[in-house]
């Protein structure tokens, strides 16, 4: 495993979609953020109930939850950036405003020549650099690419460029907060009720809006936060199970190991095992 590229990946956008004959069916991500640079040739792109064609160079941005399809013409070349929820986080820790432009869905044509068209274009081709290359200081360069990238979009929803908004923005602003408040106090294995009061809704709204629009409870998605961390703990790191448990605010061992034998299907020393890591006492 590499742990530069943990919660990131990169590809070309006819990787994928020449293989479904230059089209990809509509579809959502719970946790995931998608940004798409079209360098050349058309495509027809669709953001929740919005349907428009773009010309290329061109620019969509596809926040978590955002129902969102392509119809490219053939021999359509860009790039395909897709980040999880976590490492976006950590990257823009500190830039609130910058994180909440990112959950409104775009989808533009670019000014060629431009020079925040140029500055979105350079930083992607510095990302697909570092993503395909194994250099020294990989994570910081592909950190480093990715914020770059990042913030020339916030540049641009911030100039005018006219986001194509999801239908139910109020319930999708909810989810963006409860997931923020997960991103923050996971570790201290809140209630859903202490999770909910913040949003200004009650324990069974949450857990409804989490039902209709992910498909699992409002514990069941800090649980698979909490499952997520221990992963990446026990692959990335040489710490003690013990100690991964505690820091995960499990009172006992032996908890984390039922908790984690439940949703991962094996045991933690099991997990640590296959991915390379010599089990911990």
């Amino acid at each position: 495993m590499d742990a530069t590229l943990d919660g990131l990946h990169c590809e070309s956008i006819a990787d994928r979609s020449r293989l479904h004959n230059w089209e990809i069916q509509p579809h959502r991500h719970a946790t995931l953020l998608q940004l798409l640079l079209i360098d050349r040739g058309t495509a027809g792109v669709r953001l929740d109930s919005n349907e428009l064609n773009l010309r290329s160079p061109a620019l969509v941005l596809v926040p978590p939850l955002v129902v969102h399809g392509f119809r490219f013409a053939p021999g359509t070349a860009g790039l395909v950036l897709t980040l999880d929820q976590p490492r976006l986080a950590r990257l823009l820790r500190g830039a609130p405003g910058l994180a909440e432009r990112l959950t409104l869905p775009l989808a533009t044509s670019l000014k060629r020549g431009a020079a925040d068209t140029a500055s979105l274009q350079e930083a992607t081709r510095a990302l697909a650099l570092e993503y395909a290359a194994t250099g020294p200081w990989r994570g910081l360069a592909l950190d480093s690419a990715i914020s770059r990238m990042v913030l020339a979009v916030a540049r641009l929803q911030h100039t005018g460029a006219s986001p194509e908004r999801s239908g139910d923005s109020r319930s999708m602003q909810h989810l963006a907060r409860y997931r923020a408040q997960i991103e923050r106090r996971y570790r201290e294995q809140p209630t859903v009720v202490a999770l909910a009061q913040p949003l200004g809704i009650t324990p069974t709204q949450l857990n409804r809006l989490c039902q209709r629009e992910l498909g699992c409870s409002a514990l069941g998605l800090l649980h698979q936060r909490l499952l997520l961390e221990a992963k990446r703990e026990l692959s990335y790191t040489a710490l003690p199970i013990r100690q991964i448990a505690d820091g995960l605010g499990f009172s006992a061992p032996a908890y984390f190991t039922r908790f984690f034998q439940r949703l991962a299907g094996a045991s933690p020393s099991h997990w640590r095992a296959q991915s390379g890591r010599a089990p911990q006492a």
